[in-house]
């Protein structure tokens, strides 16, 4: 696995500077690796965990054979929390952060924002930023992150 690859893994952005060192809320870096492990972590889990197993979720690796490990390791650190085994669920085959365009939801968030963004400055993003707007912009969700987001990745 590349350098690159492992710190966009781990990367967690500004915006969630208010949580990051006591880890109270899942950070975006390991809510794209749930994703993509097809795994169902609520809160109650996260922080049920410790302050390390928290980190060493930040910094678990996201090539598919870890994301793997990183399923099975949820399934047993969870099964005997009072909240209950973590759930599973479908492992999206063609994730909305990898379409080429960005997802209509993401245009239509930030469309309320008087923001457009085309197809270039779309593919420019890394994958993870990609996956933070698709989380942020998403319908029924609070966007005050979004503009953040749009800010710390120079869109705005």
């Amino acid at each position: 696995m590349s350098e690159v690859k492992q710190s966009e893994a781990s990367r967690c952005f500004d915006f969630e500077a208010d949580f990051t060192g006591s880890w109270r809320c899942i950070p975006l870096c390991v809510r794209r690796k749930l994703d993509l492990a097809g795994i169902k972590l609520k809160l109650g889990h996260w922080l049920a965990f410790t302050q390390v197993e928290r980190q060493q979720l930040v910094e678990w690796p996201d090539g598919p054979q870890e994301l793997h490990g990183f399923a099975i390791h949820l399934k047993q650190q969870t099964a005997a929390m009072a909240c209950g085994t973590v759930g599973e669920l479908p492992i999206p085959k063609e994730p909305p952060w990898h379409q080429e365009q960005p997802p209509s939801h993401v245009a239509h968030g930030l469309t309320k924002l008087g923001q457009t963004m085309d197809h270039h400055r779309w593919q420019q993003l890394s994958e993870l930023e990609r996956f933070a707007l698709c989380k942020l912009a998403r319908p029924g969700h609070d966007h005050h992150n979004l503009v953040h987001a749009l800010k710390e990745f120079q869109l705005i």
